[in-house]
């Protein structure tokens, strides 16, 4: 299948933030090399999407009441109550947006009022083609450097164009969480609206006990489980190779484009 018009588009508003990435099947070389080769479930979680990135290398503390944030060139750390411009950004929208939104530079971090929740703007917009969403969620297979946790949603971006931004929650107080510009803060996943809604998740059944399973069931569980099993000489990843030539052929997730 082939797309008239990209499926994700990303607006870059940020000019020093890093433009996206297409997500690296190898979690950028940190899963074990058994994984790598054998493992396409794992493999393609991980690649699955665009990373993004924060578009500064800065710090966040929380006191367990107060949040305050610090960067590379600022004098001393600053309190974040309730919202933070990127540095010089505003200035920088005045100038190149329409009169009628002058002033209206989003803002690039927010304290929320639950504990230790921040809002992180990443220097991005990004707009989806009709009937397809996106996925915010936490790189995918890529252990985080620690200290927070993010919050995964849904956005309607065929719909809704703004800020692309993440909800994140300090998990420890009175210690400095990190968070480096060339490390990926989100994966992002365009996803068809169909896939999450409401007739496709009651589209659902049970089967209650293994006395229900069918003939066809302990057939097919006959042939993923047992059949290969029972060949000594089979060799490894077979399935991550079927797997692979089913793909061949299917929608590419890199159909996106970047507006810098």
């Amino acid at each position: 299948m082939t797309f008239a018009a990209p499926v994700l588009q990303f607006h870059r508003l940020i000019e020093q933030a890093r433009a996206p990435e297409r997500a690296d099947r190898a979690a950028a070389g940190t899963l074990p090399t058994r994984a790598y080769r054998y493992c396409d479930a794992v493999t393609s979680a991980a690649g699955y999407g665009w990373w993004v990135f924060s578009p500064i290398d800065m710090q966040l503390i929380w006191d367990g009441h107060d949040l305050y944030w610090h960067f590379d060139g600022a004098s001393d750390w600053m309190p974040l109550s309730p919202a933070a411009q990127f540095p010089d950004f505003a200035e920088a929208f005045d100038r190149i947006a329409p009169r009628s939104l002058q002033g209206c530079a989003p803002p690039f971090l927010t304290a929320l009022p639950e504990p230790g929740l921040v809002q992180i703007w990443t220097g991005l917009m990004a707009r989806t083609a009709k009937d397809w969403s996106l996925l915010i969620r936490s790189p995918a297979n890529l252990a985080a450097p620690g200290g927070y946790s993010l919050y995964e949603g849904i956005v309607e971006t065929d719909e809704w164009f703004g800020p692309l931004f993440t909800n994140l929650r300090l998990t420890q107080t009175h210690k400095p969480v990190h968070l480096k510009a060339d490390f990926p803060l989100l994966q992002v996943q365009p996803l068809p609206r169909e896939a999450y809604a409401e007739r496709t998740l009651s589209a659902t059944s049970i089967v209650q006990s293994m006395a229900n399973m069918t003939d066809a069931d302990w057939s097919a569980y006959h042939k993923t489980i047992v059949v290969p099993n029972q060949d000594q000489d089979r060799p490894f990843g077979t399935y991550a190779i079927a797997a692979r030539r089913r793909r061949q052929g299917a929608c590419p997730v890199s159909a996106a484009r970047i507006a810098v």
